[in-house]
């Protein structure tokens, strides 16, 4: 085994090619599985908005192009698995290069802005419950959705100048982005990095740490609308932890590999390693996305269930529980149940 993995042409060191068995067979096994899953999720959802939420709130609009942006992503992983898994041979030429790089990226950042905007009304709605039919006229969706298309793509049209094809050992590979010259990389590298990740994860910490205050006022903390609150809260902070930080991080680290030559060829080879590992990671923000739908509201869930025929049995689930929790129940005093149910009826009321 050892003699797969270690190359011994390298002058300073045995070198690793750990990062070419990655990309041989985990990036097209990582990127198959997210198409098939993506696609047949964020179509379902599509469908369901568009046939069972009808009139549209502002949070659905949101929503929707979520998941349209999933959507355009998952429609470029099949160019990707058909090129790693044809040993890095690219034949569809410069424009579908460009085109299926710049896929991912616009799904990153219209994917944290669109959650941002979520954080954004969700916050402004139990913190400011007069402001709720405002917030949630059709409007304020579109301006925020329209925002978004144009910032992420604001963001991203400089990279189609520096997404570039390589001829090499008589193969023309599409160079992925932390792959292209570094020295122009770098700087825009990290431009990304800290306006479209880093200020939108300011923004929604702290949004979320003021829902979280606001959920934790009252006796009734774990009525089902607050728990559905936490979950979600929890679902989108762990998205921009565990999807997105590593990509960030990892992608700095391999331009940074790439500009200092003094980086021994074992270290770039381990480091480019774990980018690889990070994208696939990165797009894995589509399945939490399928899960938010469901999490934002009950609507969704029983638009989902009807469509698949499964309200009878959900109906019966549910009794069961109710009734299993009200024999635990405890009597509480009577006016802080009404401010808990009038912050409940916040928190529904922002929902789908």
């Amino acid at each position: 085994m050892s003699s797969v993995i270690y190359s011994r042409n390298k002058s300073d060191h045995n070198c690793t090619n750990v990062d070419s068995l990655m990309k041989l067979y985990y990036l097209p096994i990582m990127y198959s599985v997210i198409f098939a899953v993506g696609l047949l999720g964020n179509i379902t959802s599509i469908a369901i908005y568009l046939a069972k939420l009808r009139p549209w709130k502002s949070s659905c609009i949101i929503m929707v192009n979520l998941a349209l942006t999933d959507l355009l992503y998952v429609l470029s992983l099949p160019f990707l698995v058909y090129y790693y898994t044809n040993g890095e041979s690219w034949t569809l030429g410069n424009f579908m290069c460009r085109f299926v790089r710049f896929g991912f990226h616009f799904n990153l950042y219209g994917s944290i802005l669109f959650l941002t905007c979520l954080a954004v009304f969700r916050y402004v709605v139990l913190t400011n419950p007069l402001r709720t039919a405002q917030v949630q006229q059709k409007r304020w969706g579109i301006l925020a959705c329209a925002a978004v298309w144009a910032i992420a793509g604001a963001e991203i049209v400089p990279m189609l100048t520096m997404i570039t094809m390589e001829n090499k050992n008589n193969k023309t590979r599409c160079l992925d982005f932390a792959s292209g010259d570094p020295a122009l990389v770098w700087w825009y590298g990290w431009l990304l990095t800290v306006l479209g990740y880093l200020l939108p994860l300011v923004v929604v910490v702290l949004c979320y740490a003021g829902i979280a205050r606001e959920l934790a006022k009252g006796p009734h903390t774990h009525s089902p609308c607050r728990v559905r609150a936490r979950r979600l809260t929890i679902l989108i902070l762990v998205v921009f932890v565990v999807c997105f930080l590593p990509y960030h991080v990892l992608r700095i680290l391999r331009v940074d590999t790439r500009m200092k030559p003094e980086s021994s060829c074992m270290v770039e080879h381990w480091v480019h390693a774990a980018y690889i590992i990070s994208r696939p990671i990165a797009g894995l923000n589509t399945f939490f996305n399928l899960a938010l739908y469901t999490l934002a509201g009950d609507k969704f869930k029983q638009a989902f269930l009807s469509v698949f025929h499964l309200g009878p049995w959900w109906t019966r689930f549910r009794t069961h529980l109710k009734l299993s929790q009200a024999v635990f129940s405890k009597p509480s005093n009577t006016a802080s149940a009404e401010r808990t149910v009038a912050t409940d009826m916040d928190i529904q009321r922002q929902e789908i």
